[in-house]
């Protein structure tokens, strides 16, 4: 599954969540992918936001392959994280965010790219207060297979003994596998979850198919396994994503998830009469 384009002014934004096929895959209700975008090294920065938005029902995770992002919420949380790193915030019973993203100067690219998740949180966490996370790139868990093969970084969940800092209301991971030139990385699935592969940048051989780069493969439950197969001269990236399915009425309204069209309307509601608050930029 090829995304479609949902550009944000000059930045060229691929939806692959949701789509034609697939609502949902595990709690992953949304996915955009942008970049790798290359910029000029005396472009200038952008300060703030680029469009303050509400949220309500879901937590955002945004990881940036290369760059950097300022996160500014109405509850007073901020972060800034560089390559590598992961913003998490949870929307919980309705917040204002706005962000930013910036060449990252210390990795010296001049590339913005990354990835934007929306989770959908199960109905008794939809009415929390909001929580932010900033997680910089030294602290996303990172394990080196053997053999030279490459590695894998656990941005959400969990894999052998690798946890990450990402709350979890739910089974959910979020992988990032580096896979070397002839080289081959296997997962053994379980049948209570799902699961989905992005190949953003290369083609990839999964389960003895030729994948090109930009598709979204969502698996069948009863695969047994997930075999991913690097057959290019050079090292490839592949984001592995999934958990177990959200067994809860699923209702999109614009920014907010929720699970039926009265809390749809009581989100907007509350967002009119200004119950998520107002950010304060320094």
């Amino acid at each position: 599954m090829q995304g479609t384009r949902a550009d944000i002014g000059d930045i060229a934004i691929h939806r692959l969540l949701p789509n034609r096929l697939a609502k949902a895959i595990g709690p992953f209700v949304f996915l955009d992918h942008w970049g790798p975008i290359k910029h000029s090294a005396d472009e200038p920065r952008q300060e703030n936001g680029n469009g303050a938005h509400p949220h309500r029902g879901i937590a955002t995770l945004t990881y940036v392959l290369s760059g950097e992002e300022e996160h500014f919420d109405s509850r007073g949380n901020y972060g800034k994280v560089r390559s590598g790193g992961v913003q998490w915030m949870k929307a919980g019973n309705g917040i204002v965010h706005d962000g930013n993203i910036n060449i990252d100067m210390e990795k010296g690219d001049l590339l913005t790219h990354g990835f934007q998740f929306w989770i959908n949180l199960p109905s008794k966490n939809k009415t929390e207060a909001p929580q932010h996370m900033a997680v910089q790139a030294p602290d996303v868990p990172q394990q080196m297979f053997d053999l030279g093969r490459g590695w894998i970084k656990v941005v959400v969940g969990e894999f052998e003994t690798l946890t990450s800092k990402i709350p979890s209301y739910t089974q959910q991971f979020i992988y990032h596998i580096h896979l070397e030139p002839g080289k081959l990385f296997s997962l053994a699935t379980e049948s209570n979850l799902e699961y989905a592969a992005f190949l953003p940048l290369d083609h990839a051989i999964i389960n003895d198919t030729d994948y090109k780069k930009g598709t979204l493969i969502a698996f069948d439950q009863d695969d047994g396994a997930i075999e991913i197969n690097n057959g290019a001269d050079h090292v490839i990236d592949i984001m592995l994503f999934g958990g177990a399915k959200y067994k809860e009425p699923i209702v999109f309204g614009g920014p907010f998830v929720m699970n039926s069209e009265l809390e749809i309307s009581e989100a907007y509601r509350d967002f009119h009469a200004g119950k998520y608050g107002e950010i304060q930029f320094a």
